[in-house]
């Protein structure tokens, strides 16, 4: 199923009857509670019409009935944050087990390591990888596939951002200045000789980090950026997104989707953009897909296609799983990225520095977009390129995919058999590339 072209960018509303911030929140709390019941009776509906000894089950009748009963529960259900289902991957011909173990940890993420149980050391080199999964609504599982394509010659670890909802007020703020901070502290924890991958909306603050660490020569800046359709400037062939993000002033989007945490979760009175929100914007984008999507599993149900059904189950899971983001980054994020253009205008600041990416020298910088990204358009994130002037050439590479849109650039079969070996091939190149250069890293 090829859906799932979705950003931070992605979940801009326009005018569609919001409710006033201030309730909001709790009205949807209320709604969703008011729905308990008819949840309770559908699953029993559809329990009772799959029961075996229900001589209705096996009709067309009874099989329509649990189909619809499914349908309405998984619509109006809550989707936590899916597990990573990762246990082993294969390593040089040799299948091992994985464990995911938290290397780091913050407020507002943490980072998580993959680590592989080898019985003997793997020939190849294995870069350190440092994946920044997007802050735009989905939790880092739907990078599953990402983690997946380079585990096998990769020491892979990945950022998993906190729901927003679950942090105390008392942990307090988080902008994109301090996404900026979190990033540079990561890759210190790392120990240096990292490589460091952003996808969609991560590009900007990964960008400013490694030209702050460029600016002050520090030791711990990674070996490549790889800048995987990102907004680094959204002038270039805006989208419809980019257009509605520039007919706003911020304080629309502050009055309109800006929201309280209501009790009793954690992170009670702080103020968010909320993860239902954002859902209604990536579903909107395209509504007639996931329309005939949920049809279609309708049909697949009634016809007993197992299988159908359940690759449509798997991949809602993780698509309607959804988290509130911290207002204050996402409102920093839109005025920066999507309405000043501050990064390639020159005019990015972090804690009133200039971002300079003209200082970034000696990190390894590779762009990649899909041909038919109807998020970052082609041009965004090759713009990295040009404002990375003093970059040699021989530290470079851009590559655009064929025939994918903006989910088809991090996931799926083409990113598996030519972005993710293109990818690896360039980290490889400049596995190192530092040290080997001898401007003084230290040895990790």
């Amino acid at each position: 199923m090829a859906i799932g072209e979705f950003d931070g960018a992605a979940t801009l509303p326009g005018d569609s009857g919001l409710l006033l911030a201030t309730p909001m929140y709790w009205l949807y709390e209320m709604g969703h509670a008011a729905l308990n019941p008819a949840r309770a009776l559908a699953d029993a509906t559809r329990l009772f019409y799959k029961n075996p000894v229900n001589p209705l089950t096996h009709t067309t009748y009874g099989k329509s009935m649990a189909a619809a009963a499914e349908l309405f529960e998984r619509s109006t259900r809550r989707y936590g944050r899916p597990e990573w289902m990762i246990d082993d991957t294969t390593v040089g011909g040799e299948k091992v087990p994985v464990h995911i173990v938290p290397v780091w940890e913050r407020p507002f993420c943490r980072v998580l390591h993959f680590e592989r149980a080898f019985t003997r050391p793997p020939r190849r080199p294995q870069p350190k990888l440092l994946i920044v999964a997007p802050m735009s609504g989905h939790y880092a599982t739907l990078l599953r596939g990402t983690v997946q394509a380079f585990l096998p010659n990769h020491d892979v670890y990945i950022t998993d951002w906190r729901n927003a909802q679950l942090v105390p007020l008392a942990e307090g703020r988080f902008d994109l200045d301090d996404y900026v901070d979190y990033i540079i502290s990561m890759l210190h924890a790392l120990g240096g000789d990292t490589h460091v991958l952003a996808v969609c909306q991560p590009s900007v603050p990964v960008m400013a980090a490694a030209a702050l660490m460029e600016a002050d020569k520090d030791p711990y800046a990674p070996n490549s950026m790889i800048l995987m359709g990102g907004p680094i400037d959204t002038r270039i062939n805006p989208t419809a997104v980019n257009k509605l993000a520039t007919t706003r002033d911020i304080e629309w989007f502050r009055s309109h989707v800006i929201t309280k945490v209501p009790f009793p979760h954690p992170g009670v009175m702080r103020d968010v953009y909320p993860g239902f929100l954002q859902l209604h914007g990536f579903m909107s984008m395209n509504l007639d897909r996931h329309i005939e999507a949920h049809h279609n599993l309708f049909l697949h149900l009634v016809k007993g296609d197992g299988d159908s059904a359940q690759k449509h189950r798997e991949f809602y899971d993780e698509y309607l799983a959804v988290m509130d983001l911290s207002a204050e980054f996402y409102l920093q994020t839109v005025e920066t990225v999507f309405i000043e253009h501050a990064l390639p205008k020159g005019e990015m600041t972090h804690r009133g520095r200039p971002i300079e990416p003209k200082a970034i020298e000696r990190v390894a910088l590779m762009t990649v977009e899909g041909e038919n990204d109807d998020i970052s358009a082609v041009g965004q994130t090759k713009a990295a390129q040009d404002l990375c002037a003093n970059l040699p050439d021989e530290l470079r590479a851009h590559y655009m995919q064929p025939g994918v849109g903006h989910y088809g650039v991090f996931n799926g079969s083409r990113f598996r058999s030519e972005i993710a070996p293109r990818i690896a091939d360039f980290m490889l190149s400049h596995n190192g590339q530092k040290r080997r250069a001898g401007n003084g890293a230290a040895k990790h």
